[in-house]
């Protein structure tokens, strides 16, 4: 029997046209993410990724409206997000919950045709921003905001958000935060998603799942911590003696480095530089200049650049955005890479089911109850 390998690291689990890490270039179907962080929008992202092909004016158009139209929820989930002890409950919790609970009011969710799950695909993807905006409002007292024709996705994840039109750095801040984290190749909560359809369970179930994959603060949840780490700090001399600390005691620093890339991660650079804008715009460069010493130093003294999730905390604290929001407005990108690979996994399914490596005991001779 083959070794096991710890995490599965280097094991090529399936084949994909979504996405693809060579050489530390990320790209979605073949285009390099620095074209499509520079020029599109997450709409065409997202027709891209179920797709395979980018979409022309008219196809775009469609595509935008549809999302739009597709967005006020049932108020049978409002309603659910009203009962939960607001506080007490982590957003992610409320996500996942409410995920689940979308798929009961949804007369296909059990239909497996290929034209009903791309109709529940837009429902999911245009639905879970009005959940994480909906949730973040009514606990703060206040009622959801229906989303606005016009507005891209992006501004309406704001819009929702704030009741009130974004600005347009917030809105390309956001915009290009939904591209960057759309899909990643297998990461941990795509493969949950692809294990869990592998089963022939349906799309809700599977995007739930992949919500509990990235809840965790190894995958999702690490530009959260990024910023408690940043708050603590609280000042720029403070950094680098908070991160000798750290280090002394052997203890991760969130947001640094990455499983798969070695020489940096891509995506970082372009939340560096919106990082540094609206930190600027708000006042508060503080947050960028300390993220750029504890950077400089971990690089230095450990060989480890920023990831995506380093520099996005300070993004969205920049834009007003309540620290335990981060990971799910991630999920409100990601779950169109999700999609796109639980749509894959349907059209040329096989069950997943890996084998383990025994390590236990050998053998042992069994002893009766009276006996032992």
């Amino acid at each position: 029997m083959t070794t096991s390998s710890k995490g599965l690291e280097g094991v090529v689990a399936t084949q994909s046209s979504i996405s693809s890490i060579i050489d530390d270039q990320l790209t979605y179907v073949g285009y390099k993410i620095d074209d499509l962080a520079e020029n599109s929008s997450f709409e065409e992202v997202v027709y891209l990724l179920w797709n395979l092909k980018l979409p022309n004016k008219s196809e775009l158009d469609a595509f935008k409206s549809e999302l739009v139209d597709n967005m006020t929820l049932p108020e049978a989930v409002i309603d659910h997000l009203r009962s939960y002890d607001l506080s007490t409950v982590h957003p992610m919790a409320a996500l996942r919950t409410a995920i689940s609970l979308l798929g009961l009011y949804d007369e296909e969710a059990d239909i497996m045709e290929a034209d009903a799950n791309k109709r529940k695909a837009l429902r999911i993807q245009a639905q879970i921003a009005t959940i994480v905006t909906a949730f973040s409002r009514i606990r703060q007292g206040k009622d959801p905001v229906q989303p606005k024709k016009g507005l891209s996705y992006a501004a309406n994840f704001l819009y929702m958000l704030n009741g009130k039109d974004p600005e347009d750095i917030e809105e390309e801040a956001v915009n290009k935060a939904l591209v960057l984290h759309a899909d990643h190749e297998l990461n941990a909560s795509t493969f949950t998603a692809r294990v869990c359809v592998a089963t022939l369970s349906d799309i809700y179930s599977g995007v739930t799942a992949a919500i509990g994959a990235l809840k965790g603060p190894l995958h999702g949840g690490a530009n959260e911590q990024v910023m408690k780490m940043l708050t603590e700090i609280g000042e720029e001399d403070n950094a680098i003696p908070y991160i000798k600390e750290k280090l002394d005691n052997k203890e991760k620093i969130m947001g640094m480095g990455h499983r798969v890339y070695r020489n940096g991660d891509p995506r970082a650079k372009y939340l560096k530089e919106m990082s540094r804008q609206l930190t600027e715009l708000t006042g508060q460069p503080k947050w960028y200049n300390m993220s750029v010493k504890i950077e400089d130093y971990i690089k230095e003294h450990k060989g480890l650049p920023a990831n995506v999730d380093f520099y996005s905390a300070s993004v969205y604290h920049s834009l007003g955005i309540d620290h335990d929001l981060f990971t799910p407005l991630f999920a409100v990108s990601r779950v169109s890479g999700w999609i796109a690979h639980i749509l894959e996994q349907y059209d040329n399914n096989r069950l997943i089911r890996p084998r383990a490596e025994y390590i236990g005991p050998k053998k042992p001779e069994y002893v009766a109850i009276e006996n032992r």
